[in-house]
């Protein structure tokens, strides 16, 4: 009996933005046992996968690969082979000078069954995000895709620039920025007027994008003042005039702007999102690792009590989710928590709990323990009762505290996760972080600061860098960074990631008046 074989998706990620992938692509990358990644894709889309998915980076750069192709083909083959279901995941589209008839070609000789998942292309997007219609009525009625960068094992270019400095079409030109003088010039030589407007889209679709607008005869002078380089498209043709009306994406309120956020790698997700939305470049640095810390021991002692709560307190939204994740393995109806009260530190929170289609009955405006402690005590109904405090290894003692002193209640503490410090040496950001710097870096707890204020030395921004102003979300995390020997540039009135976002625009937008 024959070995199950699995099978290999060959998908295109799109052309950087996670958002431009397709329903397809999300569904195979959440089902996948292994998933084989390029350069290009946005880390981001790596989040769909399941927690045991196996990723494997072969990323290739210009003039530096990471995995030859002949070996990633090899990988390929040997995973599906295994009974994998091995999704490739490519930059913009596999079979657009994505190499990806070369892998479905070396599969079938193999006899493995694949499938091709199109993704939006690189030309299209750079397009789209620089306001260049790649097609206009009157204008331009055709498009041409052309690459600067063959087979290098091949004796000459099979490409005749001149012939397409002939066409009257709009041309998008893929990895030519290595040969960008000598294409131009290959151009006007065959008849395209050096006056055609032309641009250069770099980084296209996400928040790093520059595009570069001129004549055809400029371009490279215009390119080179401006330091641009791979990856990048080209685009020549009448059409990209349109783009000084249409650019819609680089005239976003944070665009230009690039944000670290320290927050732990499961929770930047939400405020990466809205950041990016506004334009930002987001570099996400987590200074903190939170973690399960389930003592089987404590949690028996809790559940044989479990109905003798009057309350049941969350002092934050990790702590919502460790819980819930250890009750429900052992009660699988949530009714087991039976008729206890709920409180919640702020909205974070009570939404993490709002997700288990449980609504708390106390959500104090600000989101600290010591306005959690007044509400509770405020209710008049701590005398004498019994208070289930969930929380992490740090934090919630001066909440216990004054529930105690001034609630008259009997307060037992859960802890349920574990926070600690996040080993920069194994965050990809860092390096970036350290020689190009940040205009903002986002505080969002105490313990985010300590390990910033520990590890300082390691962030630090060279001479060149820009030196990033200090946000924090609130005043517990404010205190901290006064108490480090920060300053704190931007605090939202409102304790929420929502509030410090349009605070950090606001800020922005003052700075530029």
């Amino acid at each position: 009996m024959t070995e199950k074989q699995g099978k290999v998706y060959l998908v295109g990620a799109g052309p950087g933005d996670p958002g431009l992938i397709t329903v397809r692509a999300q569904a195979l990358l959440s089902q996948a046992d292994v998933v084989v990644y390029d350069y290009l894709v946005h880390p981001g889309l790596l989040a769909a996968c399941r927690r045991n998915c196996e990723t494997i980076y072969v990323g290739k750069q210009a003039g530096f690969h990471s995995i030859e192709q002949e070996r990633i083909e090899e990988i390929l083959i040997e995973k599906v082979k295994a009974g994998n279901e091995v999704v490739r995941l490519k930059g913009g589209d596999p079979f657009v000078y994505g190499r990806g008839g070369e892998e479905a070609r070396r599969l079938v000789e193999q006899g493995i069954s694949f499938e091709i998942v199109p993704g939006v292309t690189a030309a299209v997007a750079a397009a789209g995000y620089a306001g260049i219609p790649l097609t206009q009525r009157n204008t331009s009625s055709s498009v041409v895709f052309l690459t600067g960068h063959e087979d290098p094992l091949k004796k000459a270019t099979i490409i005749d620039w001149r012939a397409f400095g002939a066409l009257d079409s709009t041309l998008c030109i893929y990895m030519g920025m290595g040969r960008l003088r000598e294409i131009v010039a290959a151009l006007i030589e065959g008849g395209r007027d050096p006056g055609t407007p032309a641009a250069v889209v770099q980084w296209a679709s996400v928040a790093r994008q520059r595009t570069c607008r001129a004549t055809l005869g400029e371009l490279p002078d215009r390119v080179a003042a401006a330091g641009m380089g791979a990856p990048a498209v080209v685009i020549v043709g009448d059409v990209v005039a349109w783009g000084d009306k249409l650019n819609w994406f680089e005239s976003r309120p944070l665009f230009g702007r690039r944000v670290a956020v320290t927050r732990n790698r499961a929770q930047a997700g939400e405020l990466r999102d809205r950041l990016e939305i506004l334009g930002a470049e987001v570099l996400e640095i987590p200074l903190v690792r939170v973690s399960a810390d389930h003592d089987p021991k404590r949690w028996d002692e809790i559940f044989a009590e479990l109905g003798a709560y009057d309350w049941l307190v969350f002092s934050s939204a990790n702590g919502v989710k460790f819980f819930f994740e250890y009750f429900l393995e052992k009660y699988p109806d949530i009714r087991s928590l039976g008729a206890m009260r709920i409180a919640a530190v702020g909205k974070a929170t009570a939404r993490a709990i709002e997700a288990y289609r449980i609504i708390p009955e106390i959500v104090p405006a600000k989101a600290t323990g010591e306005a959690l402690a007044d509400a509770l005590i405020e209710t008049g109904s701590l005398d004498n009762a019994k208070v289930l405090v969930v929380t992490g290894s740090l934090g919630g003692d001066k909440l216990i505290s004054r529930l105690q002193s001034e609630g008259f209640a009997i307060v037992d503490r859960l802890p349920v996760y574990r926070t600690e410090l996040e080993r920069l040496e194994d965050v990809p950001a860092v390096k970036d972080f350290r020689e190009r710097g940040a205009d903002y870096i986002i505080f969002t707890s105490s313990s985010a600061v300590q390990s910033f204020a520990e590890q300082a030395a390691r962030l630090k921004p060279g001479a060149e860098a820009t030196v990033p102003k200090a946000c924090s979300i609130g005043p517990v995390t404010s205190e901290k960074l006064k108490s480090s020997g920060v300053t704190v540039q931007v605090e939202p009135e409102r304790q929420s990631l929502g509030a410090l976002v349009e605070a950090i625009r606001e800020h922005a937008a003052r700075a530029t008046e």
